[in-house]
C-alpha cells in the first residue's frame, strides 16, 4: 500500500504537535515523580497528559513511561 506524499506532509506537523505535548507531560512528571511508587507515578502522567490535551496514547506507552519513570532515583534536593 502506497501512501501520498502530500497526505504525509499534511500529517506530519499534527503528530509532531502531539509528541511535543507528550514530551512535555513525561518531562514534568519525570521532574515532579522520579523514584516513586508506580501507581502514583502513573496517574500523574495521566493528568500531564490530559493538562497537554494529549490523552490518547497507547495505554502500553503510558504503562511504560511511568514504570521507567518510578525505577529513575530521585533527584537530590540540592
Amino acid at each position: 500500500m502506497a501512501t501520498n506524499p502530500s497526505a504525509y506532509d499534511k500529517a506530519m506537523p499534527m503528530v509532531a504537535a502531539h509528541l511535543a505535548k507528550v514530551e512535555r507531560a513525561v518531562g514534568r512528571t519525570r521532574s515532579s515523580h522520579a523514584g516513586q511508587p508506580y501507581v502514583k507515578v502513573r496517574q500523574a502522567l495521566l493528568e500531564a497528559l490530559e493538562h497537554e490535551d494529549a490523552q490518547r496514547v497507547v495505554p502500553q506507552v503510558v504503562d511504560e513511561f511511568a514504570r521507567r519513570i518510578s525505577e529513575e532515583p530521585e533527584e537530590l534536593p540540592f
